[in-house]
């Protein structure tokens, strides 16, 4: 029996072996497998450790590499700044010595001409030596008296143009001087003159019974004064003349109304800003008929007939228009008759024709009121008043020769002409002046050798500035003398016209 058991407890030993070792082997597998798997954890962290660290290196050397490139791009850029200023400088230096080639092609162009004309003036030289020459050999075999003679004679040829030269200028300075002195006769003719022609057609006096009137004219703090002002749209100029007040403003209705109100209010005298107020509503409505019977008036002395009441109240504004110094109302009837003459002399409606000539200035009568020119404010006016065609196209077309549509209107624009332009009619206007002006320096710049002009000492003088690359002084004089002459054959105006020609050379450097 003990080998049983011993047999069973080597078995059991055996077993228990066994479970032993396989315990000891699931516990060595489960430590290589805990050890494998920290080794993996491990190399994992390494290697991400390593991939952190190669990639701050890469950033790093990304970072030295940009700022690497940034500082050769800046350097390129500065590189490539100098280069186009370089490039500047010498398109500079180009265009410098282009013109330095420029004014050497010039200055030998002038030396060449200069040794031209000094061969000319030597092979003159030697002629007038030949000629003297022989004028000796000549005198040689003169007498005494023969040689004095001859001596006196050419003293007397050289102080004759030393004579003529004295005398011309003198003559040049006593014209400058009475130039100066025409100059201060009209200057003081002006002064004298342009207050009155001023007030004459912008300004009106009402004559006062006495000095007293002119405290009750202002007013109390002026109320009076700025009242009245304010219902005529007139200036009211209260000064130390005695006896009258001034009324001032360039709309001559206006004037002839406030005229007309104060002469009322200094006679009745009653001034407050309410009398003034009626008044000067009264003096409208009475003025409406001053018109209305000036038209009438006018239309009767013309024969004119069937005019419209806004025609007949315009044909009455107009005799308190001027235009260029002349009444435009006596102007219109003027140009009603003549048109009236003219139309009878070529077998025309003379009725008609005087009925375009009376009308052909009505816009004159509107046209500080609207805006537009006083034919197309007139044309407007007669096709509202139902005008006939002709009238219509002598008022649109009277100022504008060859668009005439018919007789009527090219007669009209012959008699406008006609008594606009009679002598004394109309002063001479600022826009003839400036024409002439224009047309004093046009001549001047019409020649190729001058570079400008000026029309100086209101047109007594033109100044002319020549280019000094394209003329000589020789030739200077002959241009000046044909301007001169040009202005002598083409232009009409009073006492002299002084053409001075300046001829000069200019050179410019820079340096750099």
């Amino acid at each position: 029996m003990e080998w049983i058991w011993s047999l069973i407890g080597l078995v059991c030993g055996i077993i228990g072996f066994k479970v032993f070792m396989s315990y000891r082997k699931n516990l060595a597998e489960k430590k290589a497998e805990d050890i494998i798997s920290d080794g993996v954890k491990e190399a994992d962290r390494l290697r991400q450790e390593a991939l952190v660290k190669n990639k701050e290196e890469l950033l790093k050397q990304r970072e030295e590499l940009e700022n690497e490139i940034k500082q050769e791009r800046n350097e390129l850029k500065g590189i490539e700044k100098r280069l186009t200023k370089r490039e500047d400088n010498l398109d500079r230096k180009t265009e410098t010595l282009d013109k330095k080639e420029e004014q050497l092609r010039n200055v030998e162009e002038k030396l060449e001409n200069r040794d031209r004309n000094l061969n000319s003036r030597e092979h003159e030289i030697t002629k007038a030596l030949d000629q003297q020459k022989q004028r000796l050999l000549e005198i040689s075999r003169m007498t005494q008296d023969e040689a004095k003679q001859e001596i006196i004679k050419r003293t007397e040829m050289e102080m004759e143009n030393e004579i003529v030269q004295v005398v011309e200028r003198a003559n040049n300075r006593a014209k400058e001087m009475a130039d100066e002195k025409a100059q201060m006769c009209i200057a003081n003719a002006i002064n004298r003159l342009a207050v009155d022609y001023t007030t004459e057609h912008v300004v009106s006096t009402v004559e006062l019974p006495s000095d007293d009137m002119k405290g009750r004219i202002i007013g109390r703090e002026g109320r009076n004064i700025r009242a009245f002002e304010n219902a005529t749209g007139i200036d009211v100029i209260v000064d130390d003349t005695p006896g009258v007040v001034v009324l001032s403003g360039f709309e001559p209705v206006r004037r002839e109304i406030a005229a007309r109100a104060m002469s009322r209010l200094v006679s009745d005298g009653r001034i407050h800003p309410a009398r003034i107020e009626e008044v000067v509503l009264k003096i409208r409505e009475e003025m409406d008929k001053v018109l209305e019977e000036t038209g009438k008036q006018v239309a009767l002395e013309l024969d004119v007939r069937n005019l419209k009441p806004r025609e007949i109240m315009l044909l009455g504004r107009l005799k308190f228009r001027t235009s260029y110094g002349q009444n435009v109302l006596d102007h219109s009837r003027d140009v009603g008759f003549l048109s009236g003459m003219l139309a009878a002399q070529l077998g025309l409606d003379e009725a008609l024709a005087r009925r375009c000539g009376l009308l052909h200035d009505i816009g004159k009568a509107v046209d500080h009121e609207q805006e537009g020119t006083h034919p197309e404010l007139g044309g407007e006016v007669a096709r509202i008043c139902s005008e006939p065609k002709e009238v219509i196209s002598s008022i649109v077309h009277h100022h504008t020769p060859g668009a005439a549509e018919d007789l009527y209107a090219t007669i009209v624009q012959a008699a406008d002409a006609i008594s606009a332009s009679r002598p004394g009619a109309r002063r001479e206007t600022l826009e003839n002046y400036v024409k002439r002006l224009e047309r004093l320096e046009n001549i001047a710049n019409s020649y190729p050798q001058v570079e400008k002009s000026f029309a100086i000492q209101a047109g007594r003088e033109l100044r002319v500035i020549a280019n000094a690359n394209n003329v000589g002084d020789a030739e200077c004089q002959q241009i000046c003398r044909k301007i001169a002459k040009q202005i002598e054959d083409e232009l009409t105006y009073p006492g002299e016209v002084k053409v001075t020609m300046v001829r000069e050379y200019r050179i410019t450097e820079y340096a750099r």
